[in-house]
């Protein structure tokens, strides 16, 4: 069986470049990854996807990373020390934490970790500030920012905060923030990507200079210097990133500081198409392949295969996003533009029965069990249980058409229910889990009445974002994957105003925006009751749809060992694994 699908795979090696990069997938010192995702950038500061953040945290280490699969015990990676209250590190007031720096780690240039290098690493995962880019995370602790710039795209922060923030004290590194901010030692585990400050330099970056700053803000990252190369401190090194074949080849790092990589290669070959991946791994040319959950049962009884398709993730995908005031110029998406029957108006998601009558009609269990094979969650909100600041909601959407009726009745003064409406649902191509949720949306908000009438659109990812981005879309199937472990990082981007999604809804509540920034700021022990309160509030809204929190999904060789996954990272750890009979 092997033999025929090798013959089937090096005759498609013209068609598919990848699996020529991969065809090293036999050899006992090397791993092949077969994903779905391209990478976008090689430079930690830009991309914020889970392709290029797969490769990233394998070359570049952070001051702290998560213990094995846990969510919520941190420890020490090129700080000696995790930060805290009891160890001094941390402030009485909550505000200022101290990083010791690890000595005689050496980057794979040779050069030496240097405190210097932890500052300026920080600083311009910040002020590089690319639009769409993680910056963020970082700005919203540190400097209270959502962005650099303001809403004319003008510098907003002063070096002489900058100054302030980030700081070398001997050998530490000493961060001040602008408020208490619960999850901040989370975002330093996953984000705090550590480079070396005079290679970045020498290759076209940003040199440190407060003095400069400014023109290396908001810049394509096709324009960094850094786009292909990389020189970190972590276990892996860059080989090289053949783009014409779509493969990334690393190589383990001689000189790195901690336990020593048991393979000697990885390599990340991006092969678009299931079935490929699929032949690659029952032939022995990959090692570990991504699946999506529609097509699990094509992989279980494979000779040789390995399939974990229950493991934990901190996603909530997909949601439905309902845009409070469209972008009616020339606008297909909302027909007439009136409620007519023909189309819908710009503000006709403003009506809270719209949109609960949308929350009520959508089949939640169906969902789950045709594209997750019952797997996961029934999401009750926003935010996925097991991360810090969870509480379980005390009301949740149900699949409920009489209760779907009766707001649909109500809006809009009953003109919804009487006239009709039609209008464009919109999901990005390639996803077939939000496809799958559109369409069960369809039938059963058609269901309902005659008169309602939705079409369905796959659009390209980039095109998808621009109309989210300018409010283009009626409405549209969308998830998030968290950035670091915390319900801060669900509720904020679904519920406060300047939120990722609810700014692009037009979503605003005073009231939300409030608890949501109470809550960051909060003790441990008052969290949860905040987040209660939040999600309740959330609730009685319906700014969004929710549906599942679906479980991870890998298929790997039974001769491949020590994997370790955990739902923070996005990607495959290659520093555990290694082959064995």
């Amino acid at each position: 069986m092997a033999t025929r699908y090798t013959s089937l795979l090096f005759s498609l090696i013209n068609v598919f470049a990848p699996l020529s990069a991969a065809q090293a997938a036999t050899a006992p010192d090397t791993a092949v990854y077969a994903m779905t995702g391209e990478p976008a950038s090689l430079d930690p500061v830009y991309p914020y996807d889970a392709s290029s953040q797969g490769i990233i945290f394998n070359v570049y280490d952070t001051l702290l990373r998560f213990k094995g699969s846990s969510m919520t015990e941190l420890e020490p990676s090129l700080s000696t020390k995790v930060p805290s209250a009891q160890n001094g590190l941390v402030s009485a007031d909550g505000l200022t934490y101290r990083f010791p720096i690890r000595k005689n780690v050496k980057f794979q240039d040779g050069s030496t970790l240097e405190p210097e290098d932890v500052r300026y690493s920080l600083l311009r995962f910040m002020l590089t500030d690319p639009p769409g880019g993680p910056a963020a995370l970082l700005l919203e602790p540190v400097f209270g920012l959502g962005s650099t710039r303001g809403p004319g795209g003008a510098i907003t922060l002063a070096d002489a905060d900058i100054e302030k923030a980030v700081r070398v004290d001997g050998d530490s590194v000493v961060v001040k923030l602008k408020r208490p901010f619960a999850p901040f030692l989370s975002i330093v585990a996953r984000w705090s990507y550590v480079e070396n400050r005079k290679w970045c330099a020498a290759n076209g970056e940003w040199d440190g200079n407060l003095a400069n700053w400014r023109k290396y803000n908001a810049r394509p990252q096709e324009k960094s210097g850094l786009f292909e190369r990389m020189n970190g401190t972590g276990p892996f090194m860059l080989e090289r990133w053949d783009r014409s074949r779509k493969a990334v080849h690393l190589a383990a790092f001689p000189g790195y500081w901690g336990a020593k990589p048991r393979i000697t290669k990885a390599v990340a070959a991006t092969v678009s198409e299931f079935a490929t991946r699929r032949l690659m791994l029952e032939a022995g040319d990959a090692d570990i392949a991504d699946v999506p959950h529609t097509f699990a049962s094509q992989i279980r009884g494979l000779r040789g295969v390995r399939l974990d398709d229950n493991l934990p993730r901190i996603k909530t995908d997909p949601v439905f996003f309902m845009t409070f005031d469209i972008n009616s110029v020339g606008n297909p998406d909302i027909g007439s533009g009136q409620l007519d029957g023909r189309g819908i108006p710009p503000n006709f998601f403003s009506d809270p029965d719209v949109r609960k009558g949308f929350s009520y009609a959508f089949n939640y269990e169906a969902f789950l069990n045709q594209t997750q094979a019952g797997k996961g969650l029934l999401a009750e909100g926003p935010v996925p249980p097991g991360v810090p600041g969870y509480a379980k909601p005390k009301n949740r959407y149900t699949h409920d058409p009489a209760k779907a009726r009766g707001h649909f009745m109500k809006a809009f003064g009953g003109k919804v229910w009487r006239d009709g409406f039609a209008f464009t649902l919109s999901y990005n191509t390639g996803s077939e889990g939000r496809q799958a949720s559109c369409e069960i949306m369809k039938r059963e908000v058609e269901a309902l009445n005659p008169k309602f009438h939705i079409r369905l659109r796959g659009i390209d990812w980039p095109v998808f974002l621009e109309k989210a981005q300018n409010r283009k879309m009626p409405m549209f199937s969308r998830g998030w994957i968290a950035d670091y472990p915390d319900a801060h990082n669900f509720v904020f981007p679904f519920y406060h105003s300047q939120g990722r999604y609810a700014s692009s809804q037009g979503y605003k509540n005073p009231d939300m925006d409030r608890l949501i920034e109470q809550a960051v700021a909060a003790p441990a022990a008052k969290r949860a009751a905040l987040y209660d309160r939040i999600q309740q509030l959330g609730y009685e809204d319906a700014p969004q749809v929710f549906t599942v929190h679906p479980p991870g999904i890998y298929a790997y060789s039974e001769k491949l060992k020590g994997f370790t996954d955990n739902p923070v990272n996005m990607g495959i750890n290659f520093l555990p694994l290694y082959k064995a009979p």
